[in-house]
């Protein structure tokens, strides 16, 4: 009662003006607004601060012009003329996610069946509008889009957020992907040789990407021609490797590898220099245990190389065989009738695969352990879960399903949470502005109810994302795009 008692204090406010470093918002941005005063008080509230330190009980956050101005030991506070106070006895507070694998569209299957076979092309669509306002119901404040398809869509959705005229996260917008001559998507570009990399890169860098990400299929002379290019840019790659094994990549300079240990391909049967193996990295992740020799190796070689690694266990989650809970209802009820089918056709392939004669579940706790041994070796590892409708992976819902996930993989829950905030803040050069709470810092922040210090499954109960001070309602977000995601 005290929480509610003390919001009608900030319906009150909410017309107070915003910060003057943050554009006034639209009138379509103004609808998911529940805190807007320039100045917030957070009182008695759980501070998990994104460091990994343990959570800090009863504690009092002011935010002021976008920034975290204080953080003292907890006390009430009097209505103050021009501040919002909030009572959050019982509620938690964490940085705002840091998304390092998202993306802002969905996979279509042309008339996907039961026995898992659809009709070619595979296309992308994009989500530009439902996407960002499920990021943000689920905490994420800043994401990497990690491959783009309409990259001129995304850089002109960067704009419209960053100018108040959209909801939605801040985007560090990746390029398209720089992919080899096949491809799995039909809209996806072919490079045709290493100044076609350059070239590449040098376009879409002219244009405001800010990063890149290289693709199964890319050669090692294209490879490396994009990351010498993107490096004088002061752009970072990352990579869906499969023709190119993690040590070449990490050879080559490479600043990031997706998907865990997936898609490392060094051990598989048959392998020839830049051609994608036919097992795609599973024998190498099934011979390659983290005390064996070529674990050590390659984890060393990637640490003195500075190679992050972003775990991605969402997507792999439901493909490994299942036996994860449910899809939340709020996460069915945003997609499509069309988009429902599709996911539980593709649980319904993922259980039937279990009974196969390949151990997927191994695959998956091999796939933890390595994450482990990376991040004690000093590794850095980053969160996203490549929410694109497959693999039951949806926006903001899989960004929080990541964290878990973590936790399962034997990371405590604020060494889990530091991974999906400070971890991806340190990646993007960004760490002194956001990803953990601190006084100086951008106001990103997460109001939680209940405590994830203990129970990581709370980080689903969202209920404000400040971004910039500003504090949008979730529940509204969430409301605004039911139906929506797998359509637009």
């Amino acid at each position: 009662m005290r929480y509610w008692a003390v919001w009608i204090l900030t319906i009150s406010l909410s017309s107070l003006p915003l910060p003057a470093q943050t554009p006034a918002p639209s009138k379509e941005v103004q609808q998911f607004i529940r805190v807007s005063s320039a100045k917030t008080i957070l009182t008695h509230v759980r501070v998990i601060d994104g460091t990994a330190a343990p959570a800090v009980e009863d504690q009092n956050l002011t935010l002021e012009n976008g920034k975290i101005l204080a953080i003292e030991k907890g006390a009430d506070v009097p209505a103050t003329p021009g501040a919002t106070i909030l009572d959050l006895h019982g509620y938690t507070v964490m940085p705002g996610i840091v998304g390092m694998h998202d993306h802002l569209f969905y996979i279509a299957r042309p008339n996907l069946n039961s026995q898992g076979k659809f009709e070619q092309p595979v296309l992308v669509t994009q989500m530009t509008f439902s996407a960002p306002r499920l990021y943000l119901a689920g905490g994420v404040t800043t994401m990497r889009t990690t491959g783009s398809v309409e990259t001129y869509a995304d850089l002109n959705l960067k704009r419209d957020i960053d100018a108040g005229k959209l909801p939605g996260p801040h985007l560090d917008v990746t390029g398209p992907y720089l992919e080899g001559a096949e491809s799995y998507f039909v809209q996806m570009p072919h490079l045709t040789s290493a100044e076609d990399a350059r070239h590449t890169v040098d376009f879409w860098a002219d244009r405001g990407v800010t990063s890149f990400k290289a693709y199964m299929n890319i050669t090692r002379d294209e490879l490396k021609a994009a990351i010498d290019a993107a490096h004088k840019r002061g752009i970072k790659v990352t990579g869906h490797l499969c023709s190119v094994t993690y040590k070449e990549a990490a050879e080559l300079g490479i600043d990031d590898l997706e998907h865990g240990f997936f898609v490392n391909t060094q051990l598989d049967p048959g392998k020839k220099p830049d051609v994608c193996s036919e097992s795609e990295g599973e024998y190498t992740l099934e011979h390659m245990s983290p005390d064996s020799a070529e674990a050590k190796d390659l984890i060393g070689m990637l640490v003195q190389h500075h190679v992050a690694i972003t775990s991605t266990l969402p997507v792999f989650e439901n493909e490994m065989g299942g036996g994860h809970p449910p899809l939340r209802q709020q996460a069915l009820d945003a997609m499509t009738p069309q988009a429902r089918d599709v996911f539980f056709l593709l649980r319904e392939r993922a259980a039937a695969r279990a009974t196969d004669k390949k151990d997927h579940a191994l695959l998956f706790r091999r796939d933890m352990e390595l994450e482990r041994a990376f991040v004690a070796s000093g590794g850095l590892l980053l969160a996203g879960p490549d929410p694109t409708g497959a693999g039951d992976v949806i926006p903001g819902f899989g960004d929080q399903r990541e964290i878990e996930l973590l936790v399962e993989a034997g990371f405590s829950p604020v060494e889990a949470i530091k991974i999906g905030t400070l971890n991806g803040a340190a990646y993007l050069g960004r760490d002194n502005q956001i990803g953990s709470i601190a006084a100086g810092k951008n106001a990103d922040l997460v109001v939680i109810k209940g405590d994830p210090s203990k129970q990581i499954s709370d980080v689903e109960n969202v209920e404000i994302v400040f971004k910039d001070g500003v504090g949008f309602d979730s529940q509204k977000l969430l409301e605004s795009v039911k139906g929506r995601y797998g359509e637009y």
